[in-house]
């Protein structure tokens, strides 16, 4: 199939994007890396020994910063759908993280240990119907936030990203009212032309 003069300019515009020539130096798996390495240095999130959980985190540039963050002593667990390379000092787990059984093999790599940072920069397949792929990303925010609040520690953070649009301003009213601080972050790393933001809410409400 021949390619459209959309997916022309897309491939021109990624291979000059000086973030992923950044991370092709760097050795990053995506340009993403700098987005939380970015939002990181502004707001901590992180230290050694932290455990981390990467909700949709194929191919694995997030964790992989996590991982090289969080030291020996900490732990990153990743999961995806998809399949991922296997990273150094990070757990990957394929499946979907609403199911029992993935959930049980969380657990296990836990090893009793308590969740401080959930981080999820999933997206769906865009299917180019905006209305319809805005609610797949709210959905999906829906889903990690979800999964946060019911496995963060009570000062636990958890770093998400969304779209403006149709269903983001009640997110982030849900999210406030959740959390006890929320703020709103857009890497430089971000597209300008992109509608994406991160969200970072820390300490859980009860």
């Amino acid at each position: 199939m021949k390619p459209s003069k959309t997916s022309k300019q897309w491939m021109r515009e990624h291979v000059s994007d000086p973030f992923v020539q950044q991370a092709q130096k760097d050795g990053y798996r995506s340009r993403a890396a700098y987005k939380l390495l970015e939002i990181d240095a502004r707001d901590h999130l992180f230290r050694p020994g932290l455990v981390v959980v990467d909700l949709g985190a194929a191919p694995g540039g997030w964790c992989q910063v996590a991982g090289k963050l969080v030291g020996d002593t900490g732990k990153v667990v990743a999961l995806d759908l998809l399949p991922m390379e296997p990273l150094r000092g990070v757990d990957f787990i394929q499946g979907d993280f609403r199911e029992e059984e993935v959930l049980e093999k969380l657990e296990s790599c836990l090893q009793n240990r308590q969740i401080g940072l959930v981080i999820s920069d999933m997206a769906p397949n865009f299917s180019g119907v905006s209305q319809l792929d805005q609610d797949r990303v709210i959905y999906l925010a829906e889903l990690a936030m979800e999964f946060a609040l019911k496995h963060l520690s009570p000062e636990g953070s958890f770093l998400v990203k969304v779209f403006q649009g149709s269903g983001f301003e009640a997110y982030v009213k849900s999210m406030r009212s959740r959390f006890a601080k929320v703020v709103v972050r857009k890497p430089k790393a971000s597209r300008d032309r992109s509608s994406e933001v991160y969200l970072l809410g820390t300490g859980v409400l009860e």
